[in-house]
């Protein structure tokens, strides 16, 4: 039975033993939620001791080499799945490692869309909502997730966990912008779409089409009766590639929020294997803000601090937003200047989004980086540097959110 006519997406869930961690229900109504459901792919127990060969990877665990056999078992069809979840305990080395390697070979032998997670003791269901939402975005919309262009009039609203950004598009073009504070969810949402609207010069009446997105996506989505509410991970990254003008081919998506990080790999315009940060806030815009304010300047001038120094004169002992914090702190004390510790700060960032969300995808040029901690300058020369790539920040690249909707909530309008 297809997905069309089952109404659930199939999920095969390839992991090294997550249903006896005591988490499996947390995963299980997460996936009801998102009216998708998990499957265990079956596998020929005699391969479970020679698959190591496979992949070239040869592990003590039975538990992941039953892990592996499983992700053989979706390439090879013999388990028919929409999409793929691949997840180990938080806790353990050699699953991490087994993890990114079968996520490589799920995604090198096949197009089926996974996303790589790692999970602990408590993992909720709300922890895994808009991972799943994402994949399940991917399987059902994917007709939508082509849409290079954009048309009619339409506007999208990010309504995010630090600032809202409302957009309002005609013809494939940006005519009206408005970014604010987020405060009171429904409030900031009408702000900043009003803004978008006066600059535009349009009414209410005259938009076709609206999509929502971000953290406050269904409160806002509801109140203003929007044609698509969708989550941050599948619009942002349409977004991203959208402006940087790179829907054709392989790229790479990093988008630094106000709260989390996501690191997106994409094809043709379409999500092919995303993870989502959000453990720690020290890899995420609330620790610029917190570093900003110790420095005494305001955000929007902590990257002309940052390009100015040399993470390398600052000692950095915590990637932990409170423990960072004080490293720099102490630093500062110790006679370090401003603009080392703003580079300090950057380079934080970008090495935690490294060692975490960027060895949970394939890295493929263009690397496009998006999101509010695109704009401080510190933070794409820390991220090239680390990389030893170039990194591509498209105009209005904190918008993606809102561009993202328009452009999608475009198929809503009738041709």
């Amino acid at each position: 039975m297809s997905t069309e006519e089952s109404g659930l997406v199939k999920i095969a869930l390839v992991s090294c033993g997550s249903e006896y961690a005591g988490v499996q229900p947390e995963f299980d109504e997460a996936a009801a939620k998102v009216k998708a459901k998990f499957i265990f792919p079956e596998v020929d127990v005699a391969s479970i001791d020679t698959i190591g060969r496979d992949f070239g990877l040869e592990v003590a665990s039975g538990d992941l080499r039953l892990m592996m056999a499983r992700a053989k078992a979706v390439v090879e069809g013999t388990t028919n799945a929409d999409g793929v979840f691949i997840t180990t305990c938080f806790r353990c080395a050699e699953g991490a490692i087994v993890r990114n390697e079968v996520r490589r070979y799920i995604h090198r032998h096949s197009n089926i869309p996974v996303i790589s997670y790692s999970f602990t003791e408590s993992t909720t269901a709300g922890t895994l909502l808009t991972r799943l939402e994402a994949l399940t975005t991917i399987v059902r919309r994917r007709h939508l997730l082509t849409r290079e262009v954009q048309h009619g009039l339409t506007a999208g609203i990010d309504s995010g966990s630090t600032t809202t950004k409302a957009v309002v598009m005609k013809d494939n073009k940006i005519i009206g912008k408005g970014w604010v504070p987020t405060t009171k969810v429904i409030e900031s949402a009408e702000e900043a779409y009003s803004i978008a609207l006066k600059e535009a010069g349009v009414s209410r009446e005259e938009v076709q089409a609206m999509g929502t997105t971000g953290y406050g996506r269904f409160l806002i989505g509801n109140h203003f009766n929007a044609q698509l509410i969708q989550e941050e991970i599948t619009v942002n990254s349409k977004g991203a590639v959208y402006l940087a003008d790179r829907q054709k081919g392989p790229a790479t998506v990093i988008d630094i929020g106000g709260m989390d990080n996501k690191a997106i790999s994409v094809e043709d315009g379409i999500p092919g294997m995303f993870t989502m940060g959000g453990i720690c806030a020290g890899a995420s815009g609330r620790f610029f803000e917190m570093i900003s304010k110790r420095l005494g300047v305001d955000i929007t001038e902590l990257g002309a601090l940052a390009v100015k120094g040399m993470h390398e004169n600052v000692s950095m002992n915590s990637y932990c937003i409170v423990f960072g914090i004080q490293s720099l702190v102490n630093s500062l004390a110790k006679g370090s200047t401003p603009e080392d510790v703003a580079a300090a700060a950057c380079y934080s960032v970008v090495e935690q989004i490294y060692e975490q969300q960027l060895q949970e995808v394939d890295v493929k040029e263009p690397l496009i980086l998006v999101g509010g901690s695109s704009l401080i300058e510190g933070v794409p020369k820390a991220l090239g540097k680390l990389l030893k790539i170039d990194v591509l920040v498209p105009e209005n690249s904190h918008l993606i959110g809102a561009v993202g909707a328009a452009l999608l909530a475009s198929g809503f309008v009738e041709e």
